[in-house]
């Protein structure tokens, strides 16, 4: 299935086009039929020649509702350009060739519609030639310049084979669309059905829509899950449908009164919601030379914007509302007054750099000038950013190639400039090595001390540069792994305890006794990561041995025993028995059997 949008100037000929096309008339409501002017979307199909199922989007020609004509024309990857023979290339076939343009549609054919009345009114075939050359050039430089020009007549039916043939040529000429990408359906219509609920149309442009899907939608009025309870195209039900097709999506878990045009449905968590992009001009005016507020399409949305121009190529948009976007995308800038379409952009960025420093500006230009066409670049994105998650790249549309450019790194999901991690891995070693130097006493570094200083973009990145930097890591702080650890000024005071303890194992100092010693608590600490002392409750310090030697002495006590009993085979007072007892029974060497009763676990 292919989809395939009409534009062109209004009275030209487009909804009569589509009856003789496909016998469907696409003006649906009432007041269309009346005035005899389209004025929203229509929607017809038809099997072209060589079996090619064709849907059309029919779009209105009025200027008064251009914002109806780029919904209907801007997801559709073909147009089929509709210039009335007798009348020529008018004032709205310049603003749809400007959108076409703008949207990067490069495929399509050309009907030179009533040509039944170009003949009547010049036998000679000159009104007919004129029209054409008129059309060849008016769509020179653009995608449609070498289009074929059908001439037809729908009253008559002459030529209609032939644009039938020349569409069927064109379909089979577009290239393959994934049918595994992720969903990205852009809302064109809202209605509700009776005994089925709400039903939402559109132009399905990327992915395979299954009954049975959990969607999102993105909205104006509203965001959130959906499912698909029923999918139809072309009046026919299906179990799935592929890109690019028109499709109905019957939805639950939504009412009509909360999604509408401009809406849309896409996978959950596969595209990046952005209301801050940068992007590029590819055709219209001059970036500099625009207004500030705007209005620009995508997809089927409308949305006011804020430009920030950098260049006259480049220039930083701020959307009303988030949309899901990808780098690469088009978008058409629309105005008022006589020239109703601007220019077209191209998406370079969905997710911009704040600019808040004097020259960012600029800085920026630069960088995005460095970005091909595409946009996108993966070096460029992973060094400007420094580290990214690999799937945030792909959900922006950023192709990651295998294997990886030179200067990029993978650590996990994490995408990771080589250069910016050599800097950390050096800035983390000088920090672990001076704050070392400068306290021999301290424990290390404690990561997110660390964490904060490095100023890391992904806090994922900060087990990465302590591998990369060899430190080691304990009890949440970094210390040089190998690194001559010692007690400097405090050296002479725990040798001195740790010879008296030898001597009394369970004669704990008392506080004068540590003072008199310059062991404070700092020093204490220091010792007992070393290993050098064990620190109970109530300031009891001891030598590391004292809980085993202790455990020889209880064990030969008869069991259960109290305190009174241990602390006399122990040889010491009640202040380090009761903490050293509680040790013991913490590492389950002792335990409890009353309130004044212990016994040793065997």
């Amino acid at each position: 299935m292919r989809v395939i949008a009409t534009a062109g100037h209004v009275d030209h000929g487009k909804s009569t086009l589509m009856r003789a096309l496909t016998g469907i008339e696409t003006d649906r409501w009432a007041e269309e039929k009346r005035r005899g002017l389209t004025i929203d979307l229509g929607f017809a199909w038809t099997t072209l020649p060589g079996g090619t199922e064709a849907s059309f989007v029919d779009v209105p020609g009025h200027e008064r509702f251009i914002g109806n004509m780029l919904a209907g024309l801007g997801p559709a990857p073909v147009v089929l350009f509709v210039v009335a023979a007798d009348e020529g290339w008018q004032r709205q076939s310049s603003d749809h060739r400007d959108a076409v343009l703008a949207l990067g549609i490069d495929r399509g054919v050309v009907a030179l519609t009533r040509s039944d009345l170009a003949a009547r009114n010049d036998s000679t075939g000159q009104l007919l030639e004129r029209s054409r050359e008129q059309v060849r050039r008016e769509l020179a430089g653009t995608g449609l310049g070498d289009a074929p020009i059908i001439p037809v007549s729908a009253a008559t039916g002459e030529g209609i084979p032939a644009l039938q043939e020349a569409l069927a040529t064109v379909l089979d000429q577009l290239p393959p669309v994934e049918a595994e990408a992720p969903v990205r359906l852009w809302v064109d219509r809202a209605f509700s059905i009776s005994g089925s609920g709400t039903v939402v149309t559109g132009t399905l442009g990327t992915g395979t829509l299954r009954v049975g899907d959990q969607l999102q939608l993105i909205g104006a009025a509203h965001s959130g899950p959906v499912s698909v309870r029923g999918l139809q195209s072309q009046g026919a039900s299906h179990q799935h449908l592929e890109p690019v097709s028109r499709a109905a999506v019957n939805l639950r878990g939504i009412t009509t009164e909360q999604v509408g045009r401009g809406d849309a449905l896409i996978t959950p968590g596969a595209f990046p919601l952005s209301d801050r992009i940068d992007v590029r001009r590819t055709s219209g005016e001059d970036l500099t030379a625009l207004p500030h507020e705007i209005q620009v399409h995508i997809g089927s949305a409308s949305v006011p914007v804020h430009v920030r121009p950098f260049d006259a190529d480049h220039a930083r948009l701020t959307l009303d509302r988030e949309l899901p976007v990808r780098l690469g995308d088009r978008i058409v800038l629309r105005g008022t007054g006589e020239h109703l379409v601007l220019g077209g952009v191209q998406v370079m960025d969905v997710d911009p750099p704040e600019l808040t420093r004097r020259g960012d500006g600029t800085r920026r230009t630069a960088q995005l000038e460095e970005l091909p066409d595409a946009g996108g670049d993966v070096t460029v994105e992973v060094r400007r950013r420094r580290a990214v998650p690999e799937t945030r790249l792909r959900r922006a549309g950023i192709d990651v190639p295998e294997p990886l450019p030179d200067g990029i790194e993978r650590h996990g999901d994490l995408l990771v400039d080589a250069q910016a991690l050599a800097t950390w891995t050096t800035q983390l070693t000088d920090l672990v090595t001076a704050a070392q130097r400068r306290d021999q006493l301290s424990a290390g570094v404690p990561l997110g001390a660390a964490a904060q200083q490095l100023d890391l973009p992904d806090a994922a990145l900060l087990g990465v540069v302590v591998r990369r930097a060899e430190l080691q890591e304990t009890d949440g702080r970094l210390r040089s792994r190998g690194a001559a650890a010692g007690l400097g000024a405090a050296e002479a005071g725990v040798a001195e305890l740790e010879k008296r303890l030898r001597a009394e194992p369970f004669a704990a100092p008392e506080s004068d006794d540590l003072a008199a010693l310059r062991l404070g608590p700092r020093e204490l600490a220091a010792a007992e990561r070393l290993g050098r002392l064990l620190r109970l409750e109530d300031g009891v310090v001891l030598l590391p041995t004292a809980p085993a030697l202790a455990m020889r002495e209880i064990a030969q006590l008869p069991q259960p025993f109290t305190l009174s009993q241990a602390r006399q085979a122990l040889g010491t007072t009640r202040r380090v028995a009761i903490p050293l007892l509680t040790h013991l029974d913490g590492r389950g060497w002792t335990r409890r059997v009353d309130g004044s009763l212990r016994e040793v676990v065997r």
